[in-house]
């Protein structure tokens, strides 16, 4: 149900920069989400296409991209970026192998941009 709730979300932007835009159909949303973020592809869409019946996004496909997860190390600073097969295994620095890391991306979701007619 987590999908509901930022589906929701994103659909409201888009459909707030469509009235300003004075959109007549979107196309597409494009969309960057985190490897670390909960949010399942099929289950986006899926609201997406429930919750924007009747609107000018109806029938608009989602793109998602998805962003690696970006670690500082706390010992050394080092910054390092880990794909979802590399974050499955042991979190550690590949500069001085610490294995105290702070996420610095990897949950987030935004929307890149919106193909318009």
């Amino acid at each position: 149900m987590h999908e509901l709730s930022v589906t929701e979300s994103i659909l409201n932007i888009v459909l707030k920069h469509a009235k300003a835009g004075n959109v007549q159909k979107v196309m597409g949303v494009n969309l960057r989400i985190g490897v670390l973020s909960d949010l399942e592809n099929e289950w986006v869409q899926r609201y997406f296409d429930y919750l924007s019946k009747g609107t000018v996004a109806e029938g608009a496909v989602l793109k998602i991209e998805r962003i690696p997860a970006t670690m500082r190390c706390e010992n050394c600073g080092q910054i390092t970026t880990f794909n979802l097969q590399e974050l499955e295994k042991d979190w550690k620095c590949l500069a001085c192998n610490g294995e105290s890391l702070t996420l610095v991306s990897g949950r987030e979701y935004f929307i890149k941009n919106i193909e318009v007619m």
